[in-house]
Order: structure tokens, then sequence, then C-alpha cells
């Protein structure tokens, strides 16, 4: 558990700087940078999150729908 763990905060911290270096840093660095090359095109340093964010609230609607619908069935079988 404890390695899964480290895993886990190895990726958020290297997605976090990862992010952090994309979009606060990037865009003073020269469009001739060699740094550039390890990035994507910065319209895609809102894309990606907005498509993520849609993504999750997706699964949470979905999540909260199918909780209410079992919730009445249940609701409606001991009546």
């Amino acid at each position: 558990d404890s390695l899964v763990g480290l895993a886990m905060l190895g990726a958020a911290t290297f997605v976090f700087a990862y992010y952090t270096t994309w979009t606060f840093i990037l865009p003073f660095v020269s469009e001739t940078h060699f740094l550039n090359l390890f990035f994507l095109p910065r319209e895609w340093a809102i894309r990606i999150p907005v498509f993520l964010l849609l993504v999750a609230t997706l699964g949470v609607g979905t999540f909260i729908g199918k909780t209410v619908i079992k919730s009445a069935q249940k609701e409606k079988a001991k009546k």
C-alpha cells in the first residue's frame, strides 16, 4: 500500500510540476527555446483541464443519478 501511495504521490508531483512550468514559466520563455519541445501548444493547457473537469462532472453526476434511482426503486419495493 505504501508503494502504491508513493507512486501516486510521485505522479501527482510530476503532473503538478509539469503543468506549473507549462502555464506559468513557459509563456515568458522564447518560442525558439529548446524547452518548448517538451510541452504541447499552449491552448492545450486550457483544453485538457476543461475536458478532465467535464469528464469528472459527468462521472459524479452519473453516480449520484444511479444512486438516487436505486434508492427510489428500493423505496418503491418496500411499499
